[in-house]
């Protein structure tokens, strides 16, 4: 069991690359701009801010979204134009019923300490249920099934989310699984990437693992520059996805990449269309890093091909 572990932990930190500067201490998403500089966000706990990672991984400027409120920020991605999207979605209780994305300007534009952001509001498809008609014990399912005149109701339906990606001119959702029993999967929803309200839609699941709840959680999502890969992190494993069908991912060839021991992984985001980096939060002295990993050298097992 030692021996195992060890190499776990050897596996993952033979990807090592930068130690994060304490202030990131809970780092949950990252982004690089046209010059690949590291732009890196906190989740909930500090404030609405941007942070400039050096090379050395220290912090080089602090960037204040001004209408922000960090909530619980969870994710970037970026669109064509260098813009930045902030994902503050995250919703471990399931008590938010409208989720918030921040849209700000290109990092590179910002000439300031601070910005501020366009908002896009969105919230999860409700759930019709039929509302009792008897409190008879003689009320069986078929004869609610049979009355054409039954009324239903709308519960929310709240998802916790922690990923997300921009492509072609819509923002896509990947959420985390809270269900119980737990079932693996992560939901694919698509909302429009203007300032707005908009319920989500739904486009596909796919099941990622079922053997230990947290860590098949998806945390985490990053599409290549060039648009043709798109992967997920989990706390052991990256999912590439490659040759989909228009913009269902779920639909391509599927390989899974393992990293070594199980971290509290939070951010990934491709620095060119081959390499990739992911970070982790620091716990009982094990993370705080920021890693990469060569799709070109990684071990890649196939668990689908394109349908």
């Amino acid at each position: 069991m030692v021996l195992f572990v060890s190499f776990e932990v050897d596996k993952l930190y033979r990807l090592k690359d930068i130690e994060i500067g304490a202030e990131l201490k809970e780092i949950s998403g990252i982004e690089f701009d046209k010059y690949q500089r590291m732009w890196a966000i906190n989740d909930g706990g500090d404030g609405p801010y941007l942070y400039h990672v050096q090379r050395n991984g220290n912090i080089k400027r602090k960037i204040l979204v001004s209408n922000g409120k960090n909530i619980d920020w969870e994710d970037m991605t970026q669109d064509d134009f260098g813009h930045f999207f902030i994902g503050d979605f995250g919703n471990n209780d399931r008590k938010r019923d409208w989720l918030t994305i921040y849209k700000i300007e290109n990092p590179i534009d910002i000439k300031t300490d601070e910005t501020s952001a366009e908002i896009i509001k969105f919230s999860f498809p409700k759930k019709r249920i039929a509302k009792p008609v008897s409190t008879a014990e003689n009320t069986d399912k078929s004869s609610i099934e049979s009355n054409k005149e039954i009324e239903y109701e709308s519960l929310a339906v709240n998802y916790d989310l922690e990923a997300f990606i921009y492509f072609k001119s819509q923002l896509y959702l990947f959420t985390k699984n809270r269900e119980e029993p737990f079932d693996g999967k992560t939901h694919l929803f698509r909302v429009g990437r203007y300032a707005a309200n908009f319920e989500a839609e739904y486009i596909n699941s796919f099941t990622t693992c079922t053997s230990f709840q947290m860590s098949c959680w998806i945390t985490s999502a990053a599409m290549s520059p060039d648009r043709t890969k798109l992967v997920l992190l989990d706390s052991n494993r990256l999912w590439l996805y490659e040759n989909w069908q228009g913009d269902n991912f779920f639909t391509g060839d599927v390989y899974s990449i393992d990293l070594g021991i199980i971290t509290q992984k939070e951010s990934v985001a491709f620095f060119d269309n081959d390499l990739i980096v992911f970070t982790d939060e620091q716990f009982k002295g094990i993370g705080g890093n920021a890693y990469k990993i060569k799709l070109s050298e990684a071990e890649l097992t196939k668990v689908q091909s394109a349908q």
